[in-house]
């Protein structure tokens, strides 16, 4: 009998709860204090109390976490995402004590986890990564002789960063030493690695990822690519799939490509290769080493369950599903909806459900955490829900989410809905134009204001 620990909270970790009792595999969720009465809580078989509501007393503590896995018998931990999810101690720890990681090994996560080291690896694989240094730079001297090679404006980044930390721009070369510094020393503050590298700085593009499926053992595929472009401080708003911005034949060599990063991985169970976009070319960005938050994107697409894949890939030991036996169809777009307030800068709104409505129909999906009564924490990620719709073609999806969003109900706080829905109106993103919508489409657009100056 597999007894699986959800070392996570929120949507994800009540999706992977309802996975393994469909499986008929038992749960076990861990919680802070103040989410005694979260509903991964109340789906699980087993829960434990792990500490206090700051994350790194609890969601965040490893000890404490094994601690929980041992004391209820668990002999497998999914991460979920987020959190400890593409740490390789984690991985190691865990298989340390003899439990199963459901996610790839920690050999992959230190590979693709050091941003060197992977593009070293894709670029050995010949899968295209933005121009740029082969390994980490020294001394201004070797950066100025790059920049003769790859021209300015050029960007400087942290090996091992994450969230923006440890990246700067440098548009010519009077910012060079300054920028220089400033990325050695953020790398060194936030992840104890003053290692940085050199990539030529692209504008403009789009944000396009690859879902991939691995065992490890030689068996790899790919279920389609999301468009993930619409984006605040790099955070993905919109997700979609197909994206209408690729030609047939792109597409498929983006996709072919993403097999070749995740067999060069050596990777297990799901994962996703992120590519910049342009009009001419793609580039590799990096490799996300677990689930993701839209994978319920892929899962619309093609009747895949993602997250049952994982679990049978640790049951077989090995991944059943061959590329042929995947198949799309329909147009799928996610909706993330945030407690935020637009208007207000997105600013947190924590606060209690007084009413609540899901809407349903044909092809709509709601992943959440919410129930009437439900208190969302402020210590957390602001995602309250995600809202998925899969229509014939684009248009038809972008209607039909307006029209579920239209009937969603969330009363006790503010939320992103009502941006969304106009972000959903505004005619450059519903006529797919591919030149305007790209990762900083919504830095250039006021989108409230825009689409109501267009209805009026």
């Amino acid at each position: 009998m597999y007894r699986v620990l959800v070392a996570n909270r929120g949507e994800i970790a009540v999706r992977i709860i309802r996975a393994l009792r469909e499986m008929g595999m038992e749960s076990v969720a861990i919680y802070a204090v103040g989410d005694e009465d979260s509903l991964h809580v109340k789906l699980a078989d087993d829960a434990v109390c792990i500490g206090q509501p700051n994350p790194l007393d609890s969601y965040l503590h490893i000890r404490k976490i094994l601690s929980a896995a041992e004391i209820t018998n668990a002999n497998a931990i999914h991460p979920g995402y987020g959190f400890l999810s593409e740490s390789p101690v984690f991985a190691e720890k865990v298989e340390s004590e003899g439990l199963y990681f459901i996610g790839p090994t920690k050999e992959t996560m230190k590979l693709m986890g050091d941003k060197i080291t992977a593009r070293q690896t894709v670029d050995q694989a010949g899968v295209p990564v933005i121009p740029g240094s082969k390994s980490s730079v020294e001394d201004i001297e070797e950066i100025e002789k790059l920049a003769e090679e790859i021209g300015y404006p050029l960007v400087i980044k942290a090996a091992s960063g994450g969230g923006g930390k440890g990246i700067r721009i440098v548009k010519d070369e009077s910012q060079l030493e300054r920028a220089f510094k400033e990325a050695k020393s953020e790398g060194n503050k936030y992840f104890n690695d003053d290692r940085v590298y050199v990539e030529a700085f692209i504008p403009v593009a789009k944000h396009v990822e690859v879902q991939v499926l691995g065992d490890g053992q030689g068996q790899y595929i790919h279920l389609g690519e999301r468009d993930c472009s619409v984006q605040r401080k790099n955070q993905k708003l919109i997700e979609e799939s197909p994206c209408s911005a690729l030609s047939d034949e792109k597409r498929e060599k983006i996709c072919n490509d993403a097999v070749k990063v995740a067999r060069a991985a050596q990777y297990r169970s799901a994962g996703t290769i992120e590519f910049l976009v342009t009009e001419d070319a793609y580039y590799f960005i990096e490799m996300n080493a677990r689930i993701q938050v839209e994978h319920t994107v892929t899962e619309m697409r093609t009747d895949i369950d993602l997250v049952r894949q994982q679990l049978l890939i640790m049951k077989n030991g090995q991944l059943d599903l061959k590329q042929e036996d995947i198949s799309f169809k329909g147009h799928v777009i996610e909706a993330r909806i945030n407690a935020e307030d637009p208007e207000k800068g997105f600013r947190p709104t924590p606060g209690t459900v007084q009413r609540l409505h899901f809407p349903h129909g044909f092809n709509i999906r709601v992943d959440s955490l919410l129930y009437s009564g439900y208190t969302v924490s402020s210590y957390y990620d602001s995602l309250v829900a995600k809202v998925i719709v899969k229509g014939e073609f684009r248009q038809h999806a972008i209607e039909k989410l307006k029209v579920t969003l239209d009937e969603l109900v969330i009363d006790g706080f503010k939320t992103t809905a009502d941006f969304l829905y106009a972000l959903l109106s505004y005619p450059p993103y519903f006529e797919g134009d591919a030149k305007e919508v790209d990762i900083k489409f919504l830095d250039r657009h006021n989108i409230f204001k825009e689409v109501t100056e267009n209805e009026n």
